[in-house]
């Protein structure tokens, strides 16, 4: 019955009779009791063998980035280097150009001028050294295609065959490298150089 204030005698019964939560305990994937000793074994192998990857991957970082530092600092200064050497390569042209018996009979003048040039060219190979380029004079040497370029061949019968003879333009070497081949002449025609050389 309807009471007189719009409100049911009866307490509301719920529209659903809702059942119990039952909560369950949440099981990890990786549970021993769920999963083998044996996968978790060879998950924990896996995951050693690419820890020890990595470590071994970053160590070759750390030794390439060390070499890469270190051959950028020896290295570093090829280009300019380069540069450089075509001036060497005058002041030696400009020494050259003066016969031995003229700076004999060249007045004071002169004298200082071939000198200041001896002087400025000195200067500059020993600046280069302390950067770390060297000039080298293969002369009499055997002919290594590794840092000599042979621009023609000379009958020299006095020295074995693939011996350098002359020597063009002398060769530069930065660090282990050769910064540029030295420019020579190889004898041709004499005895055969021995085998142990």
């Amino acid at each position: 019955m309807a009471d007189p204030d719009g409100q049911n005698d009866n307490p509301a019964k719920p529209a659903q009779d809702a059942e119990p939560v039952v909560s369950r305990p949440y099981i990890m994937p990786d549970d021993p009791e769920e999963g083998s000793v044996e996968a978790l074994a060879k998950e924990a192998a896996d995951a050693r063998d690419k820890m020890l990857r990595t470590l071994a991957e970053m160590e070759n970082l750390r030794k390439r980035t060390a070499r890469e530092v270190a051959d950028a600092r020896t290295y570093g200064i090829s280009g300019f280097a380069r540069d450089v050497l075509d001036i060497a390569d005058n002041l030696q042209r400009a020494l050259d150009a003066v016969p031995a018996e003229a700076r004999a009979a060249a007045d004071p003048g002169l004298k200082a001028l071939i000198e200041g040039v001896e002087l400025t060219e000195r200067s500059l190979l020993n600046a280069l050294e302390k950067n770390g380029v060297r000039k080298f004079d293969p002369a009499g040497e055997k002919f290594d295609p590794n840092v000599h370029q042979a621009m023609y061949e000379v009958p020299d019968p006095s020295v074995p065959a693939g011996t350098i003879a002359q020597v063009i333009q002398s060769g530069y070497m930065i660090g282990e490298r050769i910064l540029r081949p030295a420019l020579v002449a190889v004898a041709k025609g004499g005895a055969k150089a021995a085998a142990s050389e």
